[in-house]
Order: C-alpha cells, then structure tokens, then sequence
C-alpha cells in the first residue's frame, strides 16, 4: 500500500485535493421547494431503463441533511468540494421562472463551505434536464442552448462571488453520445442525427455559457470537464491503428476540437458532417472561447478495433480486449498508465490549459461489517492514479488538483444504487455515513495539504 504521506511528498504545496458530487445523485427532495422533474425523473420511472426502477427521490437526502454532509466533508481534509446545481430547481421549467427557493438552497451549500473553509467548484449541468424543455426536443434543439445560458447566468448572477471556479458542463460525451446515440441515460435516444444535433447544441450552449458567466463574474475562473477517452487500438495493425484514430476523433476530438481549436476533426465532418445541424454564423468563435482551466473524469481506458461490418456507421469500431486482468464490480478495466498516456495526448495535439482531476475512483461494492468498509482495492485505484498524476507533475504538466469520485455512494445513474464509488459508505434504508478505509487514507493524504507552495519555478 501507497503510504499517504510519502505520496503527499510528491506534490507541490498548493495542490487541491478534493471530492465530487452531483445533483441528481444525491440531493432527493425531488418535488421540494418549487423543484421540478428532470429527464433523469421520467428515465428513471419508465420499465427497464435504471436498474429495478431505482429512481432520485430521496438518493442520500442531502437536501435535508446538508449541513451533516457539509461537516462530513470538513472531517476528510480536503480543501475543496465540486458539486453541481440541480436546473430543475433553480428554473423549474427550463424558461420561465425563476425559483428563489431553489437558489437559497444553493446559497445554504455555498455558505456553509465558505464558512468551513472549503472551495467551491460548482458544475453548472450535471445532466438533471428539465423535463419541460424535452416538449421543445430537449438537446436537439438550438433553443435550449440559449435556455442553458439564462440559467448560467441567473446562477453567477446569485453565487458567483463565492465561487472558486466553475464548470459549465459535466461529460458532454455522455449526455450527447450515451444519451442520445447509444440510449444507456435520458432521455434515451438512439439515434445518429438526434445525437448530431445534442452535440453541436451542447457545444455551443456550453461558449454561450462561458460568455454569460464572464458578464457576471470576469474574475471566476471557467471551465468544463470532459470525460475523455484515451484509445488504444485492439492491435498494431493498420486497420485497428485508423479505427483507434477515428474513435478519438468521434470520442474526445468533437468536443476538444471545437472547444480548444474552434473546429470539429476533419474525419468526423467528412463521414457525418452533412448531417450535423446548421452551424450558424459565429457558432464556433462563442464555443472556442479561451478557458481558465478544465476538469478531465478518468476511469477505465478504451480500446477499440476496426469494425469489418459491411456499412459500420462511423466511427466503424468494435470493443477490443482489456490488457489488464483487474476490473472494478462494475466491470471497468484498471489501468492507470492510461492516464497519462491520456493526459500526455491530449496536451500534445490541443493547447490546453490548467487541468484538474475533477473525477477519478472506483466501484467496489464492500459493506459496513463491524462498523468498517475494508475497500482496500478503491484505495489502491485512487494510490495509483495519484501517482501517476505526481508523474505528469514531474514531467511539467499543469495538474492543479484531484478530486475524488464520489464523496458518498449515491445514485449511479441506469445503475441505481447497486453500485458503489464512495470514499464514503450510505445505508440508504437509513442514511447512515461511513467513511471507508480508502476514505481515511484519502484523509491523511487531504490534510498534508496546502502546505506551503513548492511548485517548481
């Protein structure tokens, strides 16, 4: 085992260690306070979407119980806290009105970590559409960008000046791929063109959300966080190594592209171009946008070989085999160079700015048993994937910080609660908090920080 104070000397001082929730997965209180259903509501309600109809109602109460969490998350060191606010509550109806109560609720959490001593990384979509907006074609619609930027606004308008930075968007590729191409999260689509539209939407509220944050706040620090995806060809032939090239570009090139480059690859406008939606006059300038920072969700690798089916819709690829024999319980490879290799990747091909780990951790399902959670291989995950990201450290790339995934076990989305990525355990039947063994470790390793900034000059 990885001893937290020998990694903790491999950092530099000002290194922000931190946790991660989201809305939909822990607050409940789904009908409180003038909320309003989100997609994930009416997914998670119909058969055979979210695993036995698991659904966000009461999740871990953290609407009701904020101040306990609030004091949780003080107990375990860390400095800083990514959370994401819920647009159901704060704009119940996706236009319309505006939901005080909704904000004061935000107000509470943002309060409460200010007053802890904690820094607030707030995430603006965590994908809790409201369900009305889906009456207009939800992500499909160019409207709901601008619907999106309102409520950006409305948002920093009320809390950024307590921010310590924010995030527009979380895992665009899930709420525009998984979401609309493959049907796995709300709304449950699967449909190439439906997908097309989501992403070019999703990109373009995402520059119409940075300019609405920056007419509020100039001086909050903007981001988003994308889950990317480093790929590895199934093998050293030609044809897996072009498939590899192309699932880059369908996976992580359609967002860093435009983002960071202000274009979308090449090979993705030539085999899907003509059946992306419109993009307007002055489209790519407001997505490409500079940013202060973004946050990379890391998990699992993704490897791919050519798909040799007559008429394979691009990106043309099949899954290929793991490397590594180790899996979490939800069946994900463990492989931790490929972050790296990721990071590494990434910085090569776009000029990135300052990155945070703004998820990293792993499903293992472990119980309380005599008042503990032995969850020895999270620990070992998260050990891993901190040494790696010293490593990117010593090689001169800007890593500011790591937040763990999750705080708590919650609500994993088409999983329900099956599934657990807490550093922290819940007993839902009675709401119980247990920090975990890894949790512990985490701590010992949060509280050697900030320490005094040694950043190399």
């Amino acid at each position: 085992m990885i001893e937290a104070k020998k990694l903790a000397e491999r950092f530099p001082g000002d290194f922000v260690f931190g946790v991660t929730t989201a809305s939909f997965q822990i607050e409940g209180a789904s009908k409180a306070d003038g909320r309003k259903p989100s997609i994930w509501d009416a997914f998670s309600n119909m058969p055979g979407r979210v695993f036995e109809r698991h659904n966000g109602d009461v999740a871990c109460d953290h609407y009701n119980r904020l101040d306990q969490d609030l004091d949780l998350i003080e107990s375990l060191g860390v400095e800083a806290y990514r959370f994401s606010i819920a647009w159901p509550r704060i704009i119940p109806e996706g236009t319309g009105p505006i939901n005080e109560k909704g904000l004061d609720f935000y107000d509470r959490l943002v309060d409460g970590l200010t007053a802890r001593g904690i820094k607030a990384f707030a995430t603006l979509y965590h994908w809790d559409l409201p369900l009305a907006l889906m009456g207009d074609g939800g992500w499909t619609a160019r409207t709901t960008a601008y619907a999106y930027q309102r409520y950006a606004k409305t948002v920093i308008a009320r809390l950024g000046d307590r921010l310590d930075a924010v995030a527009t968007f979380n895992e665009p590729w899930c709420s525009v791929w998984l979401s609309h191409l493959y049907g796995i999260h709300a709304p449950g689509e699967r449909n190439m063109d439906a997908a097309l539209a989501a992403l070019h939407f999703t990109n373009l509220a995402h520059g119409l959300g940075v300019a609405a944050i920056r007419s509020e706040r100039s001086d909050l620090p903007v981001g988003i966080v994308i889950n990317a995806h480093p790929v590895y060809p199934g093998s050293d032939s030609a044809e897996d190594k072009a498939a590899a090239e192309r699932a880059f570009d369908f996976h992580n090139g359609v967002f860093f592209g435009p983002i960071f480059k202000g274009e979308y690859p090449e090979g993705f406008l030539s085999a899907l171009g003509s059946r992306v939606p419109l993009i307007e006059d002055g489209d790519m300038a407001t997505i490409a946008q500079p940013l202060d920072w973004w946050g990379l969700n890391y998990y699992t690798p993704m490897r791919v070989s050519h798909d040799p089916a007559a008429g394979a819709e691009y990106p043309a690829t099949v899954n290929a085999k793991p490397v590594s024999e180790v899996k979490t319980d939800i069946g994900w490879e463990v492989y931790a160079p490929a972050l790296g290799t990721l990071v590494e990747t990434l910085n090569a091909r776009y000029t990135l700015p300052d990155c945070y780990i703004t998820e990293n951790g792993a499903c293992y399902n472990m119980g309380v048993e005599k008042g503990v959670v032995d969850d020895q291989p999270r620990l070992d995950y998260i050990a891993e994937h901190l040494s790696v990201t010293a490593d990117l450290i010593a090689k001169g790339y800007p890593m500011r910080g790591y937040f763990a995934w999750s705080l708590m076990d919650n609500f994993e989305w088409a999983e329900g609660y099956r599934m657990r990525f807490g550093i922290v355990h819940v007993d839902y039947e009675t709401q119980i908090r247990t920090i975990k063994k890894s949790g512990h470790w985490y701590k010992a390793l949060a509280q050697q920080f900030p320490k005094g900034n040694h950043k190399p000059a």
